[in-house]
């Protein structure tokens, strides 16, 4: 049983040594005040004249 929560606990820190960096990086990225710029983005490339089932 101590066995298995060693290996939990060593997956859980070795996640969030490798995740913690690029989580870190998009929280800083997609910071709530551009928010509104990225969706404005996406609507404007999803309603595009290029119809992309037609080439």
């Amino acid at each position: 049983m101590f066995i298995l929560l060693f290996f939990v606990l060593l997956l859980q820190f070795f996640t969030y040594w490798i995740f913690e960096p690029f989580a870190s990086f998009l929280e800083y990225v997609l910071e709530i005040r551009s928010f509104p710029i990225i969706v404005l983005i996406g609507f404007i490339l999803l309603f595009s004249g290029k119809n992309i089932e037609h080439s």
